[in-house]
Parts: structure tokens; sequence; C-alpha cells
């Protein structure tokens, strides 16, 4: 089978298109014909050497994927030859196969497209548990999305209105922040570039403030760390919650001063771990997730298709912070 192979250096320049064995389905696994594979930026720190998880090359990138069911291995049961399903993994989503834990492996609906199945797993499951175990968002809060036109930040606005909160999205552009506006936002805006110093940081905190109904978030979604952190906690309500999902511009310093004086919680989101040891809320959560999108209250937003030979330019596209919503790669 082709398969995309990180051969031997770090970085997105040394991937390339090559030619690899099948892989055969062991006992509890299914064997998946891959249509497309969701680029999330956990893949763009794989690549670079700087994820929690770091894997010996040569090895393929992709952790999601849209395709169908062609074998089973032992003991595998309620999945067959020609269903039509995604799947999450860690490491190997960008081949034509790949054999996945029965356990990671969901039936899709029949109307739903396999690019949209590639897309709708790791972002909309992130910000379902982040929003639901971790955040325990009532409706009628104020929801404040950093990073809003990204795929975990898109799929944060659109499960935010569905739990009937108010959606306020900060992007980094007009045109990043008029998409989040298409899929949902209450309101939705433009947020300065960084670096900042202290000034900038307390201009930005003005500035979310301002543009939250009542000066302040009951939730904060931060998807884009670095200086946007500090100032998105200032613009935090008492007993906020502050939501880590991850750190594009950084990693931030926090002033623990804050927290005290804001009387709010800093709340780690790391989804894959917490999948790992809670199996059964994760399956519901994406049945939920499914549901929803069945209601059509959630439509994964598929900005670009990339070929398997073209892999390098999907990561890129998150790399360089340029993709909206989500980039799949076909194979």
């Amino acid at each position: 089978m082709k398969a995309v192979l990180s051969a031997s250096a770090p970085g997105s320049e040394d991937l390339s298109l090559a030619d690899v064995p099948d892989p055969v389905p062991g006992p509890g696994e299914v064997l998946v014909r891959v249509g497309y594979c969701g680029v999330n930026y956990p893949d763009v720190l794989l690549l670079q050497d700087r994820y929690q998880l770091r894997p010996q090359r040569p090895f393929t990138p992709g952790g999601e994927v849209g395709g169908e069911v062609t074998a089973t291995g032992d003991g595998v049961a309620g999945f067959a030859p020609g269903d039509r399903v995604m799947a999450r993994m860690s490491l190997g989503g960008m081949a034509e196969l790949v054999a996945v834990p029965k356990e990671r492996v969901h039936k899709i609906p029949s109307a739903m497209p396999l690019d949209e199945a590639a897309a709708i797993q790791t972002t909309y499951l992130t910000a379902y548990h982040a929003l639901v175990q971790r955040a325990s968002m009532r409706a009628g809060e104020r929801l404040l999305v950093l990073g809003a036109a990204g795929g975990v930040g898109l799929a944060a606005v659109q499960l935010g209105k569905a739990m009937k909160a108010t959606v306020v999205a900060a992007a980094s552009t007009d045109e990043k922040a008029e998409v989040a506006r298409a899929h949902g936002a209450d309101t939705a805006f433009r947020y300065p570039p960084g670096p900042l110093d202290d000034a900038g940081r307390r201009e930005m905190s003005a500035l979310f403030k301002h543009m939250c109904p009542g000066g302040s978030a009951d939730v904060i979604f931060d998807g884009v760390g670095g200086d946007y952190t500090e100032a998105a906690l200032r613009a935090t309500a008492p007993d906020g919650r502050l939501l880590v999902i991850g750190f594009p511009a950084g990693i931030p310093r926090i002033p623990a001063n804050l927290v005290l004086l804001k009387r709010c919680q800093v709340v780690g989101v790391l989804y894959g771990g917490w999948a790992a040891a809670d199996p059964d809320t994760d399956h519901a959560n994406c049945d939920e997730v499914l549901r929803l999108y069945e209601a059509g209250l959630l439509r994964p937003h598929v900005s670009r298709r990339f070929s398997a030979d073209q892999a390098r330019a999907a990561i890129d596209e998150l790399k360089h912070r340029r993709a909206v919503g989500k980039v799949v790669v076909a194979l």
C-alpha cells in the first residue's frame, strides 16, 4: 500500500509517499481502507519532535480517518466489510490501510461524507470533552473561543451554540472571524497579532471584556496560548473556567494571583489521555456528537482537501496557521 512517511529527519520537509507492507488486523482490530485522513496540530508537533509522543522514524502521521471496513481480526463483533466508519489512532492515518483497535472505530451516519468523518473526531470530541466534562458548561453561560476559526475552535463555536451558550469568537483575521460568525457565533472579532508587551496584554484583555456580554466570560476556550492566555484570564468571570487546549502561539506564563483574585479555575484538557482512561464515556460523547451532526447542529468545515503526495502542503497549512476549519488528505 501507499503511505506518507516521515523517513529520517524532523519537520514536514522530509515527508514522502512510499510503498509499505499492508497491515494485517490482529485480535480485536478492524482493518479500514482510508478515504480521507484529518490533519491536526499534533501532527505538526509530532513531525517536529515536540509532542509528548515521540515515535521512532520512519513513521506515518495522521490520527483520524474516514473510510470503509475491509476485514476484522479475531474477537471483533459488530463490524463487517463494507461498513462506513470513522477511526482514531495515535499514528498511521495517512495510509491507504490502517488497523485500528475496535474501541477506536465508530460507524457513521449513511449520509456523512468520508471527508467529514475524517474531520469530526479529534476536534469535536476534544471540544465536547472540554465543554462538558472539564468546564461543566451550562445553557446561558458566556463562552469566549480563542482561535475560533481553527478546527477545534470552530468545533467549540458550534458545540457552544448547540449547548445554548452565548458564543463570542475571537480570531486572528477578519476573514476567520467571518467564518466563525457564519458557523453560529453570536459575536466575532479579530484580535491583534502577538507577541504582546504588558500594555498590549492589557489592551487585549480590554478588548475581550468589551466583546463579551457583561464584560466577562464564564468559560474561555483557549486553543492559542502565548500572550493571549493572560489577556483572556483577565476577562474571566468570577467562578469562571479557562480551558487550556493548546499552544500554537507558545506556552503561556499565567500569574497565579489572577487566578486567586478572579476566583476562577484554569483547567487542562488532554483529550487523548482522558479517552484512554474512560473509554465508555468517550464512546457516549462520540454518540452525542454524531446525534448533533444528524440533527443539523454540527457540520465540520472542510476548507481544503489535499492528495497524499501533497501531505507536506497539508501539514504546512496548520504549521503556518493558515488553516480554516479542517484540512484533510485523500488516500
